[in-house]
């Protein structure tokens, strides 16, 4: 559902990501993780077409981004850890929108159920000004949804939630694995990560030090214990700590 094939992203004379490769099948949900300025951000917005990669193929649900990014677009949804969204549109009106981007006819047999599962129904009239800012992070993913994505890419998807949004939101990112999606999830929460996702990839100075299953990738680093946090494998594979 995702390949990614020899992607390169360079600004300038500086490489953020060097010769990447791996694929992401559908019902897996790929942990992206690494120190600060791994290249994590420049991955996934180089796997959305939001800029273009240097090199490379990136190939999402069976469409070439680069000859055919219409066609890849349809079928994905990107939720940045900064939700953008207009101020003088309220939640409803904002599915409405984008429900007509996307071409989703009877859009309120689809919208009306995501704003409860993601508990801003009782928001559904108010301005993004009126909202908290996890309130806003619920209603931008609400609106990436809206048109069953296949291919799903978050980038810090919990900033601004309680620790019931939290669960909630970890809940609808498993179900959506659980339909068929392929997912990309980028956190510093490194327990939330070992909690939703099967794969992980660590990434260090832009190139991939790790790939696999949790359980291999932890098996490569474990020095034979048993148990080990992804915390401690991710300490271990890079030298350091998240911060």
């Amino acid at each position: 559902m995702i390949e990614v094939s020899a992607l390169t992203k360079r600004y300038g004379d500086f490489t953020a990501v060097r010769d990447l490769s791996f694929t992401v099948q559908p019902g897996e949900v790929l942990g992206l993780v690494g120190p600060n300025g791994a290249g994590k951000t420049s991955t996934l917005r180089s796997l959305a077409g939001i800029i273009p990669a240097s090199s490379g193929l990136v190939r999402l649900a069976g469409h070439d981004l680069a000859t055919d990014p219409v066609g890849a677009k349809r079928h994905l949804a990107f939720f940045p850890d900064e939700p953008r969204l207009f101020d003088y549109l309220t939640v409803r009106q904002h599915l409405a929108f984008v429900a007509r981007i996307y071409g989703v006819a009877q859009h309120e047999t689809i919208s009306e159920p995501l704003l409860v599962e993601l508990e801003i129904a009782d928001k559904a009239d108010q301005l993004p000004g009126e909202l908290s800012r996890g309130m806003k992070q619920k209603l931008a993913i609400a609106c990436g949804l809206l048109h069953g994505p296949k291919v799903m890419f978050f980038d810090e998807p919990l900033t601004g939630l309680d620790p019931l949004g939290i669960r909630r939101m970890k809940d609808s990112i498993l179900r959506r694995a659980r339909e068929g999606a392929a997912i990309v999830l980028s956190s510093h929460l490194l327990h939330l990560l070992q909690e939703v996702c099967s794969h992980v990839l660590i990434l260090k100075k832009g190139e991939k030090i790790a790939h696999g299953t949790l359980t291999d990738v932890s098996a490569q680093f474990s020095n034979g214990e048993a148990n080990v946090s992804l915390e401690e494998v991710f300490i271990r594979a890079t030298g350091g700590s998240e911060n």
